[in-house]
């Protein structure tokens, strides 16, 4: 007999599917969220209803630590762009 589970199915690239795996490893075991990660495919995986929200908070944080502004030009750098395009010359 068939027990079907309500829950998400994700599908994503495999540094995401990674660190989603990586937070479920760091919660103990009654709390984890992972349903099943799909054998052939591991960027795909189900995952229970309500650890969504959490999931793409934790996401959001994650890209927001890795992600940078431009910085903004300084005299220092205008220099540093002028003496790289005389080199090209």
């Amino acid at each position: 007999m068939v027990n079907p589970i309500k829950g998400i199915s994700i599908s994503c690239d495999v540094p995401i599917a990674q660190f989603i795996t990586h937070l479920d490893n760091l919660l103990r075991s009654s709390q984890k969220f992972i349903t099943e990660i799909l054998k052939l495919d591991t960027s795909c995986m189900f995952v229970k209803p309500q650890s969504e929200e959490m999931i793409r908070c934790e996401i959001f944080k994650f890209r927001d630590q890795i992600s940078f502004a431009k910085p903004t030009s300084s005299p220092f750098l205008a220099c540093l762009l002028d003496v790289y395009i005389v080199r090209l010359k």
